[in-house]
């Protein structure tokens, strides 16, 4: 990245000053301490995983709860939880998922080449703690996504110094505790790395299989979550899924129709991450938006589908700014965010219940500008300057991020 530009990417990759440190510290501290005094437990979704740790400790299957939604090799990862007061998980879990949540939004910096210390390290992780409403959500819900918030940005990293195998053994281990990024395995396939492929399979494959064998019902991930997912027939959670096939049939579109429409944007989707990966232009622009894409069209379809997942998508376009061309230099991208902004009230969807519909328009946009990206030689929607390649920056001293 050269710091010399004139323009707005010259300005972003400078050395961020003091005060915008001090701001960023005590942002990222307030939310954690502020999801600790209204959450127990590590936060609502957290606790679903210790209780299903804490049950199975206890003799009995964790696949009790239809809301565990896990591989068994979550289990023992929640195990070590399970064993702590509550006081202690209030206090922990938030202050974990932020610093995760920032440790995530260091690699896809890192990833652009853009320097940790620099305005856009500081100003964009700030902007998403203060300015992006899931951001605050997945602090207090705990939810485990945030290990594929991190998993993604990392493995692309390793991938982007050549590093393939590392990188399916991230992307294998992040599956392992949830299964959120099994569609970048269409990465490796896209690129012909079989053995990152092989790897990412086998590590969540094994670790899963050994953790069965230690459970009363080994199958109950196939014969009691499987189903669940598939069928999503939980009146509660429907209410707070973001996918078209959750949010159309609210609307009155028939459930199957909204389903078929669903599957239809999601291939057309993975078919537009396969022709940007085909445009094989250099930088790094071409790895976060072929991941951002395949992940973007999953959630199109997946069930369920919440706002917080788009925490695993949205560091890596962001990051990619002071690249001409990039999504983020797009007007569509800051369009898609725009429901997102926290207090800001929208007219009919001021009901917790009714935040879908926002979530909806932000995924289906997002994911329609990354697609609009992939087109050979296409600016980003609503960026009318010539998109061309970044000029290859000076080799950068190798770093854990």
């Amino acid at each position: 990245m050269r710091k010399g530009k004139s323009d707005i990417s010259g300005w972003l990759v400078r050395p961020a000053g003091g005060p915008a440190w001090a701001v960023l510290v005590v942002v990222l501290v307030a939310s954690a301490v502020h999801a600790g005094r209204v959450t127990s437990d590590g936060g609502m979704d957290n606790a679903i995983v210790v209780r299903a740790a804490r049950t199975w400790l206890a003799g009995g299957s964790p696949y009790d709860d239809p809301h565990f939604l896990y591989f068994p090799s979550a289990v023992l990862a929640a195990a070590p939880q399970a064993t702590l007061p509550p006081e202690v998980l209030r206090v922990l879990v938030p202050c974990a998922v932020t610093a995760l949540l920032a440790l995530g939004w260091a690699c896809a910096l890192r990833l652009h080449r853009v320097p940790l210390g620099s305005r856009l390290a500081v100003l964009g992780l700030t902007g998403l703690a203060v300015g992006f409403a899931p951001f605050g959500h997945l602090v207090r819900l705990g939810n485990w996504t945030v290990t594929a918030a991190v998993a993604l940005p990392l493995a692309l990293l390793l991938a982007g110094r050549g590093r393939w195998t590392a990188a399916g053994a991230v992307i294998g281990a992040a599956v392992a505790l949830k299964p959120l990024l099994a569609p970048v395995l269409l990465l490796f396939l896209f690129a012909g790395r079989w053995r990152a492929l092989a790897t990412a399979v086998l590590v969540p494959a094994l670790a899963c299989g050994a953790a069965a064998l230690a459970m009363p019902d080994p199958a109950g991930f196939f014969t009691r979550t499987l189903p669940f997912l598939l069928h999503g027939d939980d009146c509660f959670v429907r209410l707070y899924e973001a996918s078209p096939a959750a949010v159309l049939p609210r609307l009155g579109v028939p459930g199957v129709l909204a389903q078929w429409l669903a599957v239809v944007a999601a291939g057309a989707g993975a078919l537009c991450a396969y022709v940007r990966w085909r445009r094989a232009d250099p930088g790094p622009l071409r790895l976060s938006e072929t991941g951002a894409g395949l992940m973007l069209s999953a959630f199109l379809v997946s069930r369920p589908s919440y706002d917080h997942y788009l925490l695993v998508a949205l560091p890596l376009l962001l990051a990619g700014l002071p690249y001409a061309g990039s999504v983020a230099r797009g007007a569509w991208f800051w369009i898609a965010l725009v429901p997102q902004v926290p207090g800001l009230t929208w007219p009919w969807l001021e009901s917790e219940r009714r935040r879908a519909f926002k979530d909806a328009f932000t995924l289906c946009v997002l994911a329609v500008t990354v697609a609009w990206r992939a087109r050979a030689g296409a600016p980003a929607a609503g960026d009318h300057t010539r998109a061309r390649p970044e000029p290859e920056p000076a080799p950068v001293p190798a770093t854990p991020f």
